[in-house]
C-alpha cells in the first residue's frame, strides 16, 4: 500500500485525506499547531481511520512515504516540503489531487486577487441555472478534494462542469490544472510575504491561464489591461465601460451598453437585475456572463440566475437595519485593495471597522476612501496600533482602538447616531488569523453580535 501525508489540518487537507485514503492509500494529516478545535477534528478523524498528528513538523523520509500533498495555506518553500522534493518524494497540491480525479470534466478556473468568490458563485448560479450540475469547489464552500471524495464515494448523478475558485496558493502548488475556461478577476500587490516580488506573483496567476482553453479578463483592471493582452492575444475581454474600451476582440467581448450586459452582440441580461452594490460587481458579472457564453449557456439561463442571485456571504452582506443604519459584513475583504471596493460601495457617512492579522500591500487609495467615506474607524486585532498611527499620518484622527469585534459593534451603535452614520462596515482589509480562524469565522461572529442587539 503506498504511503501519503497530507501537510495541514483544513477544509482541502481533510478532503485529501479522504480522498486517498478511499483510493487505496495509507495517508496521516500532519499539522503544526494545536488548539482544541483541531484535537476535536483529530478525534473525528481518527475514528475514520486517518491519524492526525498534532504540533508536528514533517520530516520527510522516501522510505517512508510515497506522496506528500500541500494544504493552501502552507508555504510552498517551506523547508520540509523543498527537502521532500530534493528526495524524489512526489509533492503536489490539494487541488492539483482533486484536477486528478475530476479532470474528466471540464472545469471553470477563476483566479485573481479580489473579485473570485462573486464571479465564482456567479458562474455557479449561471450554469445551475441551465440544469446543469456545476458545483462550485476550492476557496468556495467544498473544498476540491472534498468534491472529489463525494464524486469518488457517493456517485449520484455524473458532473457536467466544475466551477472552482482558485488561489495563487493553490496553482503554484498545482502543474497540471487546465481549466476549459480560466477567469483573471484583477490583480493587484497580495500575498507578497508568501510570493515575495509582484513579478513571481502575476506570474502564478498566469501560468493557470495559459494552461486554460479559453480565458476571460476584466479589462478594467488597469494591471491587467497594461500587461496581458500581448500574452493573451486570443482572450474574452470585459468592460464596464462600453464596447469601444475593451482591449481586444470586441466581437468576442463583454460589456455593458446602456445598462445591458452584451456578449459580441447579443443582449444578455440588464446589469440592474443583480442585487448588489458597486461598480465592481458589474465586472463580476460580466466576467461570469462572458464564461457561460463561452460555455454555450443559454442567455435566458444566465438572466435568471442574475435575476435570483442572491449575493455572497462576508462580502457586502446586508446583516440587519437598526435605527435607519444598516450594518453590513465585508469580512471577505482581506488586503487594502478589497477594503477599498468594499468601502467604495457603501453609502457615505459610514462608521468603519478595521483591522485582524495585517498584510503587506499599498493602503494609499484605501486610505483616500477612508477620508472621503468613513466618520470614523474602530480598529480591532493586531493591525490596530499601525492602522491607528498610518492614518494619523495622514491627518485622519477620528479613530478607536477597541481591540474585539464585540466592543467594535457596541461602539458603533453608540457613535452612528451621533456622526449620523448610515451604515456600519466591517471591512477588515487584513487576514483574519490573529483571534479567527478564517473571515468566514470572523464574518459569523460579526453577523451573530449584530442580529442579537439590532432588530428593528
Amino acid at each position: 500500500m503506498p504511503h501519503a501525508a497530507i501537510v495541514g489540518l483544513g477544509k482541502s487537507g481533510i478532503g485529501a485525506a479522504r480522498l486517498l485514503k478511499v483510493q487505496g492509500w495509507d495517508v496521516w494529516i500532519s499539522d503544526r499547531t494545536t488548539s482544541p478545535f483541531l484535537e476535536h477534528l483529530q478525534t473525528k478523524l481518527e475514528a475514520e481511520g486517518i491519524p492526525v498528528r498534532l504540533g508536528h513538523t514533517i520530516q520527510p523520509d522516501p522510505a517512508e512515504l510515497d506522496r506528500l500533498v500541500v494544504s493552501p495555506g502552507v508555504p510552498w518553500d517551506l523547508e520540509p516540503i523543498e527537502k521532500a522534493r530534493s528526495l524524489g518524494i512526489e509533492t503536489l497540491g490539494e487541488m492539483e489531487l482533486a484536477w486528478r480525479s475530476l479532470q474528466s470534466w471540464p472545469w471553470v478556473g477563476i483566479t485573481g486577487t479580489n473579485g473570485k468568490t462573486t464571479t465564482t458563485a456567479l458562474v455557479a448560479a449561471m450554469f445551475q441555472a441551465a440544469g446543469l450540475n456545476a458545483p462550485s469547489c476550492g476557496n468556495i464552500g467544498n473544498a476540491a478534494t472534498e468534491l472529489a471524495y463525494q464524486v469518488v464515494t457517493q456517485g449520484g448523478r455524473p458532473l457536467d462542469w466544475v466551477i472552482a475558485e482558485v488561489s495563487s496558493y493553490q496553482i503554484e502548488s498545482s502543474d497540471t490544472l487546465a481549466p476549459e475556461i480560466g477567469i483573471w478577476t484583477t490583480f493587484t500587490p497580495d500575498h507578497l510575504s508568501r510570493h515575495y516580488t509582484l513579478d513571481n506573483y502575476y506570474a502564478i496567476k498566469a501560468s493557470l491561464l495559459g494552461r486554460s482553453r479559453y480565458q476571460v479578463f476584466n479589462g478594467d483592471d488597469p494591471y491587467l489591461r497594461a500587461h496581458a493582452p500581448t500574452q493573451f492575444a486570443d482572450a474574452c475581454w470585459t468592460s464596464v465601460q462600453g464596447k469601444e474600451y475593451l482591449v481586444a476582440n470586441p466581437d468576442r467581448g463583454t460589456y455593458l451598453d446602456n445598462g445591458w450586459v452584451f456578449h459580441g452582440q447579443t443582449p444578455i441580461v440588464q446589469a440592474a437585475d443583480l442585487r448588489m452594490v458597486g461598480r465592481h460587481n458589474q465586472q463580476n458579472l460580466l466576467m461570469a456572463a462572458a464564461a457561460a457564453c463561452l460555455a454555450g449557456i443559454d442567455p435566458e439561463a444566465i438572466a435568471q440566475a442574475v435575476r435570483t442571485f442572491p449575493g455572497v456571504p462576508h462580502r457586502l452582506e446586508h446583516i440587519c437595519t437598526w435605527r435607519g443604519i444598516d450594518f453590513i459584513n465585508d469580512s471577505k475583504a482581506t488586503n487594502y485593495d478589497a477594503a477599498e471596493v468594499g468601502l467604495a460601495a457603501v453609502a457615505a457617512p459610514a462608521i468603519l471597522i478595521a483591522g485582524g492579522d495585517p498584510k503587506a500591500g499599498d493602503d494609499e487609495g484605501w486610505m483616500r476612501q477612508i477620508h472621503a467615506k468613513a466618520a470614523a474607524v474602530l480598529l480591532i486585532g493586531d493591525a490596530a496600533p499601525a492602522f491607528a498611527q498610518r492614518l494619523a499620518e495622514t491627518g485622519y484622527t477620528n479613530t478607536e482602538i477597541v481591540e474585539t469585534m464585540d466592543r467594535a459593534v457596541r461602539r458603533a451603535a453608540e457613535l452612528a447616531p451621533q456622526v449620523g452614520a448610515r451604515v456600519v462596515l466591517l471591512s477588515p482589509a487584513c487576514a483574519s488569523f490573529d483571534q479567527y480562524r478564517s473571515f468566514e469565522q470572523r464574518g459569523d461572529h460579526f453577523r451573530q453580535l449584530c442580529l442579537e442587539q439590532f432588530q428593528d
